[in-house]
């Protein structure tokens, strides 16, 4: 999430005439993140005050968003944790501000973590495969917007502000998985609507309120999600949950480096097994699944590199816009591809 627009009051009373959830009493926006504008946004009505977040998409088209929002209403009303869009006075899932679509959506409990233990790893997984799981019935279809078509159309754009070393192991990855798409294991994997983006700030934990127990709150910001291999899915969330240091973000002005004294591809064992076998208990992995891991992993790892390299090198103007520091991916996909044939494996 970012902020791309600058709303006024009146902008957000604008907007807030396309629905019946009350009055404007207050808004923030909400600085993190590289796609979208995002506020919070306060409204009251005689019953209370009630917290949501408005996104107005800066990229997606109106053709292309009935897909995030209709997912996340679909996998809302079948218990999954995740912020169900607000209907319009006239039963749509967005509206239209200044030309831009926008949409209300719930704000959920809880907050992220930046260091989650072993519960909340397993958490994640077990909420993760009912995900997955429940999405099989969604009778909609679209890519996953930054897959392998998107590495191929933006690569080329790329290379050329690369060192030699990193523009052939760029290009090389580039080559292997496209290879590897071709291949009756890849052919045999599960597929279906992903969240694609589910790193530790876009997953939620609370306490109940009774108990005190550690809850999950919720999965947010889906507006990267996409028809995709599940296991795809899961290897984004490998990637970055169960790694010794969260994925870290950089100033414009810093040039990316590569600090040889930090090693953050080596996975936490216990996080990383208590994830798997949490996801496993709702869905045993295939001879398919076993093979695909290790270039799920790269693939996971060689999405973020290339997002990331592209945010650096060819940045969009944003209020409270951050890139975020395109090496870190980097060293998770050496560090992948040496551990192919070595690495941690399915259960």
């Amino acid at each position: 999430m970012a902020v791309f627009t600058l709303l006024e009051k009146k902008d957000l009373e604008q907007i807030l005439l396309h629905y019946t959830l009350g009055v404007l009493e207050d808004f923030e926006g909400i600085p993190s993140g590289i796609e979208n504008t995002n506020y919070f946004v306060r409204v009251g009505t005689p019953q209370g005050s009630t917290k949501l977040v408005l996104t107005l998409f800066e990229r997606l088209s109106a053709s292309e968003l009935p897909f995030y929002l209709a997912l996340m209403r679909h996998l809302a009303q079948r218990g999954v944790p995740c912020p169900a869009p607000f209907l319009t006075r006239t039963g749509g899932l967005f509206c239209s501000f200044k030309g831009k679509p926008a949409a209300l959506v719930q704000c959920l409990p809880g907050k992220d973590l930046a260091r989650p233990g072993v519960t909340h790893s397993a958490m994640v997984g077990a909420a993760l495969a009912h995900a997955h799981r429940a999405g099989v019935d969604f009778d909609m279809q679209q890519p996953n917007l930054r897959g392998l078509a998107w590495w191929r159309q933006v690569v080329p754009a790329i290379l050329p502000y690369l060192s030699a070393d990193r523009a052939m192991l760029l290009q090389s990855e580039l080559d292997a998985q496209e290879a590897f798409a071709r291949s009756p294991a890849y052919a045999a994997l599960p597929v279906g609507p992903i969240h694609a983006d589910l790193f530790r700030d876009n997953v939620l934990f609370d306490n109940d309120v009774q108990s005190g127990a550690v809850v999950l709150g919720g999965f947010i910001d889906f507006y990267f999600a996409g028809t995709d291999t599940w296991l795809f899915d899961l290897a984004v969330v490998m990637n970055d949950w169960t790694v010794d240091e969260p994925s870290p973000g950089s100033g414009a002005d810093t040039p990316p480096v590569i600090p040889d004294s930090r090693e953050p591809a080596r996975f936490d064992l216990a996080r990383a097994k208590a994830l798997l076998s949490a996801y496993a208990d709702s869905h045993p992995f295939s001879d398919a699944e076993r093979t695909a891991w290790p270039w799920m992993l790269r693939a996971a790892a060689y999405r973020f590199w290339v997002s990331r390299l592209y945010d650096w090198h060819l940045p969009r103007p944003a209020q409270m816009l951050t890139p975020k520091d395109p090496s870190y991916f980097e060293r998770i996909l050496r560090a992948r591809i040496q551990q192919h044939d070595s690495g941690l494996q399915l259960p």
